[in-house]
Parts: structure tokens; sequence; C-alpha cells
């Protein structure tokens, strides 16, 4: 599985992977911009109004009556929050051509809907149709309402503005109730306008592409042709750039809600400066600490010594930051949180084995081995590589963690300091 790469514009890229691994093509559009608390709710609500219509298929269930037609085709869109932006995402996924009788060019009318769908939407007097953003509108409140209900992510997400406040990757990634009123079918063209003249464009091509021509096809496309230039460097990861001090006090606070168990989460820093290598060193670190069964989270806070329903960490490589979250009886928090403190030193003062480095290694083998063995996952590797200064190959990835030994590791454990903590109990 490789990837080849066509500057289609400045700011926008095609990017074809060819594999005969899958029966399915799948054809991504991410546009990325900057994460802008006043637009935030905007911006997720703008897939959902596009998929609602077109100017070349007027309602949903045109859109619905074309894919069926095309075998039925699926069209999927959503938002993701990646350090300091904000990724759109529009996609389909089609039976590939060869499977079909005749060999019918399948991929290549399914990449023309969703470029159609993306950029050519159903617009009126410079506006988005009023009933579509009003039924878009009253979903996302729906979301934002919602919130609460699921305590694991509100606790993970709260945390998260806490530490970063209502900027940047702080910015909360389901948007603002307060500003749904505000929007219209008009503001919500306005800002649509923006991001396509101004965001990142990335369109992802995976399946059995070779000899089907599809960068030409994407290439003279009038809707592609009609787009402009643009300069994105302000979208890029510039791990090398990153330099964070330890915080002089540590945040602790708590928040009382009507729950059944209490969801302690703690936000960690790697403090000082990080250089390219530091993220794979990092991603084991985190590994042995708190990502699987085999970690020390796991075995010790949750089996050993039963403080936790669930254990585990998370690494967000874009922030430098670790996330530890448990699950535990409120009467717990503080033998909790002091047996979390205990690993972290433990991992500092390097009281772990070759054994565990070489399961996490193993971990992380088998999280590699995936990219190349599911579609999704690959396009999401490609563009978090496309997103980062440093890119590098899945091979690459490999010899990275491959050759990180405990020396390094420990380094990096010297490095991690407790920013934040945050419990929610009742």
């Amino acid at each position: 599985m490789k990837e080849k790469i066509i500057n289609i514009k400045k700011g926008i890229k095609l990017h074809l992977i060819n594999t005969d691994l899958f029966k399915t093509d799948l054809s991504v559009i991410f546009i990325t911009i900057g994460l802008d608390k006043k637009n935030i709710t905007k911006d997720v609500i703008i897939p959902e109004v596009l998929k609602s219509g077109s100017k070349t298929y007027k309602k949903q269930i045109d859109i619905s009556n074309k894919l069926n037609n095309l075998y039925g085709s699926t069209l999927e869109t959503g938002t993701d929050k990646t350090g300091k932006n904000l990724v759109l995402k529009l996609y389909t996924e089609s039976v590939d051509d060869i499977f079909l009788p005749n060999e019918e060019k399948n991929l290549k009318e399914c990449i023309n809907v969703l470029l159609d769908i993306t950029f050519n939407p159903l617009v009126k007097n410079d506006s988005f149709d009023e009933k579509y953003v009003e039924i878009e509108k009253e979903r996302q409140k729906m979301i934002i309402e919602s919130e609460k209900d699921d305590k694991d992510t509100y606790a993970y997400d709260k945390i998260i503005n806490i530490m970063y406040n209502d900027c940047g990757y702080g910015i909360k990634k389901n948007g603002y109730l307060e500003d749904i009123k505000n929007i219209n079918g008009k503001n919500l063209y306005e800002r649509y306008k923006e991001i396509i003249s101004k965001g990142k464009i990335d369109i992802f091509v995976s399946g059995n592409i070779e000899n089907k021509h599809i960068e030409e096809s994407i290439k003279n496309n009038k809707l592609i042709e009609s787009l402009s230039d643009r300069d994105v460097s302000c979208y890029l990861n510039d791990i090398e750039k990153q330099e964070k001090e330890e915080v002089k006090q540590i945040n602790k606070i708590e928040e009382k809600m009507d729950v059944t168990q209490g969801k302690l989460v703690v936000g960690l820093d790697v403090v000082g400066k990080t250089n390219a290598d530091d993220r794979f060193k990092i991603l084991l670190y985190n590994t042995i600490l708190g990502d699987g069964a085999n970690s020390k989270l796991f075995r010790i806070v949750r089996e050993k010594e039963s403080l936790a329903y669930t254990s585990k960490s998370n690494y967000v490589v874009q922030k430098s930051n670790i996330f530890i979250r448990a699950g535990i009886e409120v009467d717990n928090y503080e033998k909790t949180l002091n047996l979390i403190e205990e690993q972290l030193e433990d991992m500092r003062n390097g009281n772990f084995t070759e054994d565990d480095i070489e399961n996490a290694k193993r971990f992380i083998y088998a999280g590699i081995d995936s990219i190349k063995e599911e579609q999704n996952t690959a396009i999401i590797f490609y563009y978090g590589e496309e997103m980062s200064k440093n890119k590098i190959s899945i091979e690459e990835y490999y010899d990275k963690i491959k050759n990180i030994s405990k020396e390094d590791i420990i380094k990096i454990a010297k490095k991690v300091k407790i920013n934040t903590v945050y419990f929610l109990r009742n």
C-alpha cells in the first residue's frame, strides 16, 4: 500500500492509495481550518447541510436515489477536532468497479457526486435552504444538550476546556448552544464560502484504482478547477516547535453531578522541548503507562488494587499531552490519584521491564498493521502525516518504534508532569 500525492493547486492535494485488499473504494474530502470559537457552531453544521442537497441533487432523496443506483454506495459527513484545527469530512464508499457488470465506472461517478455535494451546494439568493438549516440547527442543539449523557466523554472534554480555555484546542467540538439561534442560511453560506476559499483541501481515494485515470478525472473537474490557491502553512503541526513549561501549581477541580460513578481525568504535559522523534517515544511511554491490558494503569490500578472500573491513558500528539482517565467509586478518589502518581514516578525511576517495553511495542505494531488492513485507518494515517511537517512512511513508523530504548523512555518520563486533575463526582 503506497500513497501517491498530486498537488492540484496551492493548498489542494489529491492522495491516491492503490490497494487490491478491499472490495470497496473509499473517497474522502478533508477540509482543514483553524479552530475558532465564534465560528465553531457554524462549522460543525455545514457538512450536514451540504449532504442535504446540491444544485445537481436538489433534495436528500435525490442524493439517496443516485447513490442507490451506484450499487448501494454510501455518503457520510462529520467533523473532527485535531490539535489546533477542525476538520470537515465528507466521504463516499462504493463497490469497486472490478466486481460490477462490465466493470462500470462506479468510482468515478461516486467521486463526482462527492465533489458536487461539497463544492456545488444548494444555494438560492446567496443562502443555504433555510429548511435544511433549521433541521440541522435542531439536530446540533440536541447533540450539545446531550453532551452530559456520556459522562466519560463529558469529563474528558471538560478537562481539555479547562487546560486550554475557550481558545484553540479548548474550544468545544460540538459548538455552543447560545450561538445556534443566530445561525441562518445566509450567514452559514457566507462562512461556507470562507472555508472553501481558505481551508486546506485534501482529497483521498483508496482502492483498486490503478489505470482508472482518477487523477485526470479530478484535476479536470470543473468544480475543482474553480477553486483558488490558498496558503495553508498555518494549519500544519510543527512538533519541533512545541515547548511547554511545567505549571507552578497543579490545578485541581471537582464538579458535582448526578453520577453513579466518579470520573477522574488527569491531564499531563510533556514539558520542555520535543523533537520530531519524541512523538514515537511518548507514544511508547503512554502505551506502557496506560494503553492496553498490559499497561501499568490497567494491571495495577484496575486489576491488582481494584480501584477503577476503567483505567486508561491516551496521547494527543499535536498538543504533547497525555490524559489519564479512570471510572472510580467517589470514595476512592484520593487513593486512586495517589496510585496514579506512583505509576508516574515509577516510570521516571525506570521501574518497568524489558518485557513491558516489548509488549508495548507489539501493541503498537498491531496498530501499525491495521493501517494496511483497514481503508479508513490508512486514510487517517496518511492525513495525519500530511498535517505533520515530519512525514514518515508506514515502514519508517515500524523502525522508529523498534529503535526506542529503555533510556529513551525514562528521559520522556522525566518530562511528564501533571497539569490538571479533574474529578466529576456526586
